[in-house]
Parts: structure tokens; C-alpha cells; sequence
């Protein structure tokens, strides 16, 4: 199985790229954490927000990895401990599919797209930069594969 964090935006700051590499090389093999970036659309265009998140659904679309489970990031998202995600982690080992965590872009994510995930979740219930949730669910699926190979990441 596989995990991918697939992300509308490029050109992160450095510390970004920093703190999203140091969480997946820490990941074991048999659970490869990867990011996939998606163009944004530029804000410049004067199109509406609405056609420009649709063509960012559509980069997305052709962006995940094949008969992915897709794990869509959102602010009305189900809120999980680490404990909890832990659990998901652990019944999506079982079922063996890849998992693709989509971050969406400035102004979040296509309706229909939504509609189309396996799952809904969220980090926080504050606004987060994008890099910054790149690097904070990095961290809590390092977390929750600590969890899963019994090393003292975590402490309850």
C-alpha cells in the first residue's frame, strides 16, 4: 500500500519541502508516503472561482494514483485523533487499496470532487496554510504508522 498527499500548489517555501521530506523518509517501506503537486489556476484569469476550482478537480482527477482511496481535506471533514486515524490506517492496510490524501487550492476544493471521495477529514479546526497542512498530515500519518509499528513516537 501506498500513501500519496496529492497537493494543488508548487514552489513552497524551502521549509515546506523540508518538513514534508523529513516525515515521509521516515515512513517504513511498506507504507511510502508521496507528494504529488498540482498547477494551480491563476487567480489573475478573471474566471470565476467556481471554473477554476472545477479545472483544478480535473488536474486532480488525472493526478491520483488508480483505484485510489481518496481522502479529501476539508474544514467540515470528520475530526480524528491520532488514535482514530491510527484506525483508518490500520483498515486500510487491511483492505490493501492505495490512499490518496487530496489538499485542494486558495479556495478549496471542487463541490463535485468532494462528493467523489471515499472520505472526508480535517486537520484542524483552524485555517491552515496549504504547506503548512502538507507538513502537519505528513506528520500524522508518520504518527499514526508509529502507532502501528509499536514504536514510542506516540504517547497517550
Amino acid at each position: 500500500m501506498k500513501l500519496a498527499v496529492v497537493a494543488v500548489g508548487t514552489r513552497m517555501p524551502p521549509w515546506v519541502d523540508a518538513g514534508f521530506a523529513e516525515y515521509a523518509k521516515r515512513m517504513p517501506r511498506e507504507l511510502p508516503l508521496e507528494l504529488v503537486e498540482v498547477k494551480p489556476e491563476p487567480r489573475t484569469s478573471g474566471k470565476p472561482v467556481v471554473v477554476m476550482m472545477a479545472a483544478e478537480a480535473e488536474r486532480l482527477r488525472a493526478a491520483l494514483p488508480p483505484r485510489c482511496r481518496r481522502v479529501v481535506l476539508d474544514e467540515h471533514g470528520r475530526d480524528l485523533t491520532t488514535r482514530a486515524l491510527f484506525e483508518r490506517l490500520t483498515a486500510w492496510t487491511a483492505e490493501g487499496d492505495d490512499v490518496a490524501f487530496v489538499i485542494g487550492g486558495p479556495d478549496g476544493l471542487d463541490a463535485q470532487f468532494k462528493k467523489e471521495a471515499t472520505e472526508t477529514m480535517r486537520l484542524s479546526s483552524l485555517t491552515l496554510p496549504h504547506g503548512m497542512a502538507r507538513v502537519m498530515l505528513a506528520e500524522a500519518l508518520y504518527r499514526a504508522v508509529s502507532l502501528l509499528k509499536g514504536h514510542p513516537y506516540h504517547r497517550d
